[in-house]
């Protein structure tokens, strides 16, 4: 029972005591009546002016609460002239004030906060209370190469690729990192917050590709540099004395002449090799920045397809040109970009061995390449390693020619992909945007 059923049953029985002694009087003592009935009016007067002082607060105070539940901080009372009342008013208005203000500056904060995540470079993943992937940004897109929905819902450690057992052995105090397709190199960090005082965990993912190639590319450069400079100065001197010594060869038995040329055209030789050798790995250091020009990518393509034809025919290796017949003209440098296609489709050539198919495809919207070879797949080993300097998996290879298609590539913004895919094909894709 409420307090004002409560208040006007006990002025009801009260008032019907009232009014049935004033019954009882109105024959006997007709003077006590009247007063009777005065104090009857005057009573009921004042229950009126009680009951309006005690339902008006409990009005407000359930209007308040109905507001306060809804989370209408906006609604406020006008005071009544009332002591009391004005100060119940009074303190409910600062208190909305304060509930309103902080309710402004917390949705301002977790604005301020979802606009950071979004636009940060680095990918953010926040798991919810049971370790699954509550939101991403799009950067985390990105890097993991899923959109948000297939994301949502999965556990880090289930993600597939190299992410999945990064992340699976992620601690807050030792951050993974991870290199994925030989190129993308990325640092993944563990901690958490709290969200209604129970803990939860977000990790942050930094890519650190264009750091480390930078750093790569000092470090082997300035090697590179010492090494071309010591090693051009003593061959120019070397064969300077080499062909020197052709002068002294009339003055030999006859029967050695032919020994003593053989012996100077092989040291020449290896020298003139050592200088090509060295002179491959200074041209890496001092790539130019590229001169973009308006270029037919399928000429490109048709012509690097020609030069490789004979020795194709040789390993009897077959060229699939899926190709339109309506040039793609793209800005590029033609003669990098035309050096870095004939790396990779040497390397397919080499990848084959013999018998073997490639398949040449581009696209318009948006524009790409892609050259696919059936030779053996990449191992998750060598994956990880092919685009890092002086690796090569070939006997006598130098390590330079994925580096150089890798720099060129990076230099002209293109992305770029190297994997063996179900199919067992292995496929070095081009998107050529920038």
């Amino acid at each position: 029972m409420t307090l004002r059923t409560q208040f006007l049953l006990f002025v009801t029985i009260i008032h019907a005591v009232l009014i049935a002694l004033a019954a009882q009087l109105r024959t006997t003592n007709p003077t006590l009546f009247v007063a009777s009935e005065a104090l009857l009016l005057a009573s009921i007067y004042l229950t009126v002016r009680l009951y309006r002082g005690f339902v008006r607060p409990f009005q407000l105070i359930a209007a308040g609460t109905a507001a306060i539940q809804a989370k209408d901080f906006s609604m406020k009372f006008v005071p009544v002239g009332q002591r009391e009342m004005d100060q119940l008013i009074d303190v409910y208005n600062h208190m909305i004030d304060e509930l309103r203000q902080e309710r402004v500056s917390q949705h301002e904060k977790s604005f301020l906060l979802e606009r950071l995540i979004e636009a940060s470079p680095a990918g953010v993943l926040i798991l919810d209370f049971e370790g699954r992937i509550d939101s991403v940004n799009s950067a985390a897109e990105r890097f993991l190469g899923q959109p948000a929905q297939a994301l949502l819902g999965q556990l880090p450690a289930a993600l597939p690729g190299a992410w999945g057992p990064a992340l699976a052995n992620l601690t807050e105090k030792q951050p993974q990192s991870l290199r994925l397709s030989g190129l993308q190199t990325y640092r993944a960090h563990a901690a958490h917050f709290f969200d209604r005082g129970f803990t939860r965990r977000f990790i942050l993912l930094e890519e650190l590709t264009q750091e480390l190639i930078q750093q790569e590319k000092q470090s082997y450069g300035k090697l590179i540099r010492m090494m071309s400079h010591e090693i051009n100065n003593s061959i120019g001197a070397i064969n300077s004395i080499l062909h020197s010594f052709e002068h002294y060869r009339p003055q030999l038995d006859p029967a050695d002449q032919p020994d003593f040329a053989q012996a100077l055209d092989v040291s020449i030789a290896r020298n003139t090799q050592l200088a090509n050798f060295i002179a491959n790995f200074a041209r890496l250091v001092r790539l130019p920045a590229p001169v973009p020009q308006p270029t037919d990518v399928h000429a490109l393509l048709r012509g690097i397809c020609r030069l490789l034809q004979p020795q194709s025919e040789e390993r009897h290796i077959r060229w699939h040109l899926d190709i339109s017949e309506t040039p793609l003209l793209l800005r590029f440098d033609a003669q990098q970009l035309e050096q870095a296609l004939l790396n990779i489709a040497k390397n397919a050539l080499e990848a084959i061995g013999h018998d073997g198919n490639i398949w040449v495809r581009t696209t318009a919207q948006p524009p790409t390449v892609t050259i696919e070879n059936d030779g053996p797949g990449l191992t998750p080993e060598i994956s990880q390693r092919l685009f890092t300097p002086f690796f090569s998996t070939k006997r006598d290879g130098q390590g330079i020619g994925l580096t150089l298609v890798r720099d060129i590539l990076l230099a002209h913004g293109f992305r770029f992909q190297l994997t063996t895919q179900k199919d067992q094909r292995t496929a070095f894709f081009i998107e050529m945007t920038s």
